[in-house]
C-alpha cells in the first residue's frame, strides 16, 4: 500500500471507528471537506511570558498564556500572536498522520494558523498558533472553523506511536 490522503468517505468511516478519528464534531455536513476536516476554536489565549527550547526536552519551557474572555461569543484581536485550542479531539491510529492548514478565508483577512506534524498515535485536543498579521486586527467568533486537518494514511503502521508530552492534552 502506498501513502494516500484520506477522502471524505474514508474520514466518515473512521469517525465510526473505536476510538473515532475525531470526537466533538459539531456538524459533519459542514466540517467534513473532500479531503479533510475543519477544526474549530475552543479557546484563545494571549501570551504572558517567553519560552525556551534546547536540544532535548529538559531545556524546554513553554510560554505562559492566559485565556481571553469571549464577549457575546466574539473576540476582537489586535495584530499579534495568540495560542488557540481546538474544540475537536483527534485520535490518530498507528497508520495515519495529519497536517493542519489555515482556511483560505483567514488568509484573505490577514490571519494565519501555524501548526506542527500530528504523529500517528497522537490523541488529544490540539493547540496551535494563530497570528493576526492584519494591522487593523481581526474579529473571531467562538467555534469558528479556522483550519482544515488533512490526514495521510501511511504505507505501513509506524514502529512506535507518539507518546510525547502532549499526548492526551486538553482532554
Amino acid at each position: 500500500m502506498k501513502e494516500t490522503v484520506l477522502t471524505d468517505r474514508d474520514i466518515r468511516q473512521l469517525l465510526d471507528a473505536t476510538p473515532p478519528l475525531l470526537e466533538g464534531i459539531r456538524d459533519r455536513t459542514t466540517q467534513i471537506q473532500p479531503c479533510g476536516v475543519d477544526l474549530s476554536v475552543r479557546t484563545v489565549s494571549g501570551f504572558e511570558s517567553g519560552g525556551a527550547m534546547g536540544y532535548d526536552n529538559a531545556d524546554r519551557t513553554l510560554a505562559a498564556a492566559t485565556p481571553l474572555p469571549w464577549s457575546d461569543g466574539w473576540l476582537e484581536l489586535p495584530a499579534g500572536p495568540y495560542h488557540i485550542v481546538y474544540n475537536e479531539q483527534v485520535n490518530l491510529p498507528g497508520d495515519i498522520m495529519a497536517l493542519a492548514y489555515p482556511r483560505s478565508s483567514l488568509m484573505r483577512c490577514g490571519v494565519t494558523v501555524y501548526s506542527a506534524v500530528w504523529d500517528p498515535g497522537y490523541s488529544g485536543r490540539a493547540e496551535a498558533l494563530l497570528v493576526v498579521h492584519n494591522p487593523h486586527g481581526f474579529r473571531l467568533k467562538q467555534g469558528a472553523r479556522v483550519v482544515q486537518l488533512v490526514f495521510t494514511r501511511l504505507a505501513e503502521p509506524v514502529g512506535s506511536r507518539y507518546e510525547g508530552r502532549f499526548h492526551g492534552e486538553n482532554i
